[in-house]
């Protein structure tokens, strides 16, 4: 009876961990993180989910504007290699993490969101393009 008891305890275990554990099919990295694995993949699609009007305040290096909330329909103007690395951010990390989910769901293998978003790349003093208007 102590056996099959100690055997229920191992298995609840085992399965209360598996449910704790990322159930997410994408990678999260800190700014500096992202930051290190830029430089080390320059090749790597910077996607910005941000809004439009933000931006225009400034924006990674090399990213590419597309609002999470136009994501779905819109999937076709990501790159056709499911393979590649895609960097997903935004303004603190909120909307990064359900494009991410989005992109994973879409067969991406290789999504990387940057926790903390452009505020914690900001706070790190690392690059920021401000893209200037005509007037």
């Amino acid at each position: 009876m102590k056996t099959l008891h100690i055997a229920f305890v191992a298995l609840a275990i085992s399965i209360l961990l598996s449910c704790m554990q990322n159930d997410t099919r994408y990678t999260t990295l800190s700014a500096q993180e992202a930051k290190d694995f830029l430089e080390q993949h320059p090749e790597t699609f910077v996607l910005d989910v941000r809004t439009l009007e933000e931006f225009a305040t400034g924006h990674l290096p090399n990213a590419t504007l597309l609002p999470v909330q136009e994501l779905e329909q819109n999937i076709a103007q990501l790159p056709s290699d499911k393979n590649c690395s895609i960097l997903v951010y935004c303004r603190s990390g909120s909307r990064s993490r359900t494009a991410s989910a989005i992109l994973a769901a879409h067969g991406f293998s290789r999504v990387i969101n940057m926790q903390g978003g452009i505020i914690a790349w900001s706070a790190a003093r690392f690059p920021i393009v401000v893209p200037s208007f005509p007037k």
